[in-house]
């Protein structure tokens, strides 16, 4: 079995402007850090941390070059999601859905993609791929009702885009997919009270019979398949696996929330004893020694299946091959697996550190919760896409989730 790291075909020029793009995502954390409490407590991220990420292009890495975007690989984005991460996994999370929301976009027809950015290029887009609102075929197009939790980014977003089932008159169902509807024209009903990721604003967005012309919505069927609506077929990036690109995504900021929490706990070791111990202080004593060693390892071996499906992704996309199932099922794998080491090693970190990490004014309790919650997007869940992934391996495929 091959293990790729990045893609073959990445070029100098390509690996040149992702060192800077991660370059200027490193350069925030600092600012990040500083206001992580306040985007919790204010549930929502501050809009200077979305104004600096914005100034220094980091919302424009999924949009087309036709817009004024990068369109940059997956590898970049994860490796930029996973810098903000370092400074607020909030911030990181909603830039990442944002950014993938523009690469969702970018898979409609022409027009589509014009009402969107044709006016204004730096126009954001939120989403949910859940299917739980309702729609009416109405001439030129349809009358869609419901609600869409979470839509996480929603607070800084103009569009929307939400899932829905098409259904014949007589109610069987024809096609499942996703229409594009200006923010203007939903409400957002504050819904998201949780544990961790509080800042992400993942409220309900709400639509009341409004109207939506039929070349703003795009199969989801036909997506997963690799049938996408664009007509720029030469843009590699958006001829990417939908769905591993769709679970990709979620596992940047679990990197950067790990790597934090390494950071930190190593930083302060030489400054904590451990109560109750002979020990001057944690670095010292070998149950932290190897605690450390253990979740870095665990840290590498997150980045190394992440990096290996960002690899593969952009390789397929580059080739203009569409992965079969067997290999979207590994990608799941992949993501599952990256994500599930990188909250393994916050949990040891957090419990080498002592108590203490759970101190309101510790970082460490908000990067725990942050992957806790985070890990256990529908989209990652890391069971069902270890139950893919076997069954693909031993010749099942198909009977467990229509998201591979």
């Amino acid at each position: 079995m091959s293990i790729i790291l990045d893609r073959p075909s990445a070029t100098d020029e390509d690996r040149e402007l992702r060192a800077d793009l991660v370059g200027r995502a490193a350069k925030l954390v600092p600012l990040l850090a500083a206001n992580a409490r306040r985007s919790e407590d204010d549930r929502q991220v501050v809009v200077e941390n979305i104004t600096a990420i914005d100034e220094a292009g980091l919302l424009s890495i999924m949009r087309p070059r036709r817009y004024g975007g990068l369109e940059t690989d997956f590898r970049t984005k994860l490796e930029v999601s996973r810098e903000l991460a370092r400074g607020c996994g909030s911030t990181s999370w909603v830039t990442s859905l944002l950014n993938v929301c523009a690469w969702f976009t970018a898979l409609w027809p022409e027009q589509a993609q014009h009402d969107v950015w044709g006016e204004h290029p730096g126009n954001r887009v939120a989403g949910v791929l859940s299917p739980t609102g309702t729609a009416t075929d109405v001439p030129g197009g349809y009358r869609v009702s419901g609600k869409w939790g979470w839509a996480s980014g929603s607070a800084h977003a103009q569009w929307a885009l939400v899932g829905i089932p098409l259904v014949n008159a007589d109610g069987t169902p024809r096609d499942q997919g996703l229409v594009l509807i200006p923010m203007t024209e939903l409400t957002i009903e504050d819904t998201w009270f949780v544990a961790g990721m509080k800042g992400t604003a993942s409220n309900t967005l709400v639509a009341d019979d409004v109207f939506v012309p039929a070349h703003r919505y795009l199969s989801l069927v036909k997506a997963i398949q690799g049938d996408y609506a664009t007509p720029f077929t030469d843009e590699a990036l958006y001829r990417s696996a939908f769905i591993p690109v769709s679970a990709l995504i979620l596992a940047g900021p679990q990197l950067g929330l790990a790597t934090a929490a390494l950071d930190l706990v190593i930083e302060k070791a030489p400054k904590r004893t451990i109560s109750y111990t002979f020990y001057e202080n944690q670095v010292g004593s070998p149950s932290v020694q190897l605690a450390v060693a253990r979740s870095a390892s665990l840290i590498d071996s997150a980045h190394l299946h992440a990096y290996r499906a960002a690899a593969e992704i952009d390789e397929a996309a580059a080739q203009d091959v569409y992965p079969d199932y067997d290999a979207r099922a590994k990608s799941r794998m992949d993501t599952g697996v990256a994500v599930t080491y990188a909250r393994e090693a916050i949990r040891t970190l957090v419990s080498a550190h002592g108590a203490s990490s759970f101190a309101e004014v510790s970082p460490l309790q908000r990067i725990w919760r942050d992957s806790e919650v985070a890990s256990r997007h529908a989209v990652v869940h890391p069971e069902i896409s270890a139950e893919v992934y076997g069954k693909s391996l031993l010749g099942l495929r198909g009977d467990v989730t229509p998201l591979v």
